[in-house]
C-alpha cells in the first residue's frame, strides 16, 4: 500500500514508521530540521515499552506534490493547518485515494471534506502518547498505540480492510468500528480533560490526577464534553467522564498532552478545537461549559505561540 503521511511528528512519525516496517511504501511529508534529519538518518521511533525501530533510508519530502498519486493520505498536522493541508494533498490524489485524518478534536474530516470531497474520507482516530524528541526521532511513552478507522456509514469496503491490514502488518493496534463517529468522541472526551489539565498547569498527568482540586478539574472538563456531545446525538454513556477518569489513573505518571509541548515549545495551541470547540458547541446546544470556558479563557493568550 502506498501511503503518504502528511505530517510526520508525534502521531505520524509513530505510525508512518510502523507501517513502514511493516512493508508499507509510506512517504514522510516534514519540515524543518526534523525533515533534514529523516532524510540524512532516517525515521527513529524510540519506544521504551513497545520497541524501537529505524526506517532507513527513509522517503521524506517537504513538496506534497512531488510525492505522485497514492492509496492513501493519512493526514496528522495540527489542527490550525487542516485548510492549507487539505489543498495541499490534492496533487496526491487520484480516483481511488483515500484521505484519513488522525488529528485531535472532531471537527478535521468536515474540513477536509469541503476540500477533497466526501467519498474520500475514511474517519478514525489515534490513541497514542508520542512527541518528537529531537529531529529524526519520535519519543512514545506506555504501550498504547491504536487507531480505529470505519466509513462514516458504518459500513465495510475494500480500501478499510486494506488499511486496517497495513496498520497490523507493522504491528500497530487496528480496529475496524461500525460506529467510529462515537470512538473519536471517546477520545475527544479524555482528550479535553488531558489536555485542558496539563497545559493549564504545566503538569503531567500524575501529579494533576493526585491533587483533589486539580482532578476535579479534570473530571468536570470531561463531564462538560460528555454533555455537548450527546446533546448533539453521540452515543455516549451519561458516566463516561467518569469512566475516564478511572482510565486517566491507569497511564503513566509521566503523560502529558501535545497542547501542553506545544505550550513549553512557545507553538501555537489548538485550543481552539479542544476546550474551545467545548464551549462553542455547548453555547449551540444551551449548555454551561464553565470549566472549559476558564480553561480556555486563561490559556487564549497563548494561543498563537511565541513566533
Amino acid at each position: 500500500m502506498r501511503i503518504a503521511m502528511m505530517g510526520s511528528g508525534g502521531v505520524g512519525g509513530y505510525f508512518g514508521a510502523r507501517m513502514a516496517s511493516g512493508g508499507s511504501d509510506v512517504t514522510f511529508i516534514a519540515r524543518g530540521e526534523h525533515l533534514t534529519a529523516i532524510q540524512s538518518h532516517g525515521l527513529r521511533v524510540d519506544s521504551r515499552d513497545m520497541g524501537n525501530i529505524t526506517i532507513y533510508p527513509a522517503n521524506a519530502t517537504k513538496i506534497p506534490a512531488e510525492v505522485g498519486i497514492v492509496d492513501c493520505v493519512i493526514v496528522a498536522v495540527k489542527l490550525w493547518d487542516t485548510e492549507e493541508t487539505g489543498r495541499a494533498i490534492l496533487p496526491m490524489l487520484g480516483s481511488e485515494t483515500a484521505v484519513l485524518s488522525l488529528q485531535n478534536g472532531v471537527e478535521g474530516d468536515a474540513v477536509l471534506a469541503g476540500i477533497v470531497g466526501d467519498q474520500r474520507i475514511i474517519s478514525g482516530v489515534a490513541f497514542i502518547a508520542s512527541s518528537i524528541g529531537e529531529p529524526g526521532v519520535i519519543k512514545h511513552i506506555g504501550t498504547m498505540q491504536r487507531v480505529v478507522i470505519g466509513e462514516s456509514n458504518g459500513a465495510s469496503s475494500p480500501r478499510i480492510k486494506a488499511l486496517h491490514e497495513a496498520l497490523t502488518k507493522g504491528s500497530v493496534v487496528s480496529e475496524i468500528s461500525s460506529d467510529v463517529e462515537r470512538t473519536i468522541w471517546e477520545k475527544f472526551v479524555f482528550l479535553i480533560g488531558l489536555s485542558a489539565t496539563t497545559t493549564l498547569m504545566r503538569k503531567t498527568l500524575g501529579p494533576i490526577r493526585q491533587h483533589a482540586e486539580s482532578r476535579q478539574l479534570l473530571l468536570e472538563v470531561m463531564q462538560e464534553t460528555v454533555a455537548v456531545g450527546r446533546a448533539r446525538g453521540v452515543r455516549l454513556s451519561e458516566d463516561f467522564a467518569e469512566d475516564r477518569l478511572e482510565f486517566a489513573d491507569q497511564l503513566p505518571p509521566d503523560m502529558t498532552s501535545s497542547m501542553h509541548h506545544d505550550l513549553e515549545s512557545g507553538k501555537p495551541l489548538e485550543l481552539a478545537w479542544l476546550s474551545g470547540a467545548v464551549v462553542r458547541f455547548g453555547k449551540e446546544s444551551n449548555i454551561l461549559t464553565p470549566a472549559n470556558k476558564m480553561v480556555f479563557d486563561a490559556l487564549e493568550q497563548y494561543a498563537p505561540g511565541i513566533r
